[in-house]
């Protein structure tokens, strides 16, 4: 087995810009600038050797500054972006995004898509025509939804099959809750081949304070039966999964919750899915 893959983290200077997500005392603990020197010695440790960067706001230029992180430092593998996808220039701004030095490490472009109003914003023609222009340039588009824009997530999974799509955090369900209808909403878009899906933000949607691997176990073993292992891959969520639990803690969870498969099926998970999908080198 080579070296894992942490597919999904953060970093975010404050000196730079404020996290407009950041709203209320609960997100005290992560309230500070986090730094990929700051994650390096906790994957070393986890024995993660590759990550995927991936956006915390839409701001244009937050982008170009992680396209530099990733040509500065051997632990990024991949930058997953942001680009306004209403905007009539999507391709240009993609193509002046790839066309630069560092743009090889462009691997794809997020939205934050569970903060829209409109839970139907997916199936916007402008939205569309954005995400047509992301297959276009060859990038994934990582969708970031909760259990309500599900529906209007598999309407344009079907409208767009050259797409590749990666579901975050498992579309954020509430951990304790029932699992319908997202269950049923996950396996429906499972079964587009084009869909993969991330073990990832699972203890921030369980309690912060007293979250048990069993807890997760329902949700991750429908994501796992859905997709299948060669169509999952591990994502830590550091540093927002700091409000719940340590970067070694989300990496034993996610041991502990695979450790009934395969040894190439955890190879898949931790690595061989996030390597092939995003095209990291």
């Amino acid at each position: 087995m080579t070296g894992r893959v942490d597919a999904h983290h953060h970093i975010w200077d404050l000196s730079v810009r404020e996290q407009t997500w950041m709203a209320g005392p609960e997100l005290d603990p992560v309230r500070r600038s986090f730094s990929i020197d700051d994650l390096a010695p906790q994957a070393a440790a986890a024995g993660v050797t590759a990550t995927v960067l991936v956006q915390t706001v839409g701001v244009p230029a937050e982008t170009p500054e992680f396209l530099e992180v990733a040509n500065s430092n051997e632990l990024v593998a991949g930058v997953v972006g942001w680009v306004d996808l209403t905007a009539a220039g999507v391709a240009d701004a993609l193509a002046e995004l790839r066309e630069r030095p560092d743009g090889g490490w462009l691997k794809g472009i997020r939205h934050q898509v569970h903060d829209e109003p409109d839970s139907r914003w997916l199936c916007r023609d402008d939205v569309r025509a954005g995400l047509a222009a992301v297959a276009e340039a060859g990038l994934v588009y990582d969708l970031l939804t909760k259990t309500p824009h599900l529906p209007a997530a598999l309407e344009t999974v079907r409208a767009l099959p050259q797409l590749s799509f990666v579901v975050d955090h498992i579309s954020k369900p509430v951990i304790g809750a029932d699992l319908e209808p997202w269950a049923s909403d996950l396996r429906a878009l499972a079964a587009h081949p084009n869909v993969t899906c991330k073990l990832s933000g699972l203890v921030t949607e369980a309690s912060w304070t007293d979250w048990k691997v069993a807890d997760l176990k329902p949700y991750v073993d429908v994501v796992l039966d859905a997709f299948g292992p060669d169509r999952v891959m591990f994502g830590s969520d550091w540093p927002v999964c700091l409000l719940a639990a340590s970067y070694a803690e989300v990496v034993e969870a996610a041991e502990a919750l695979t450790s009934t498969l395969a040894p190439a099926e955890q190879e898949a998970v931790f690595g061989a899915t996030a390597r092939r999908v995003y095209r990291l080198t």
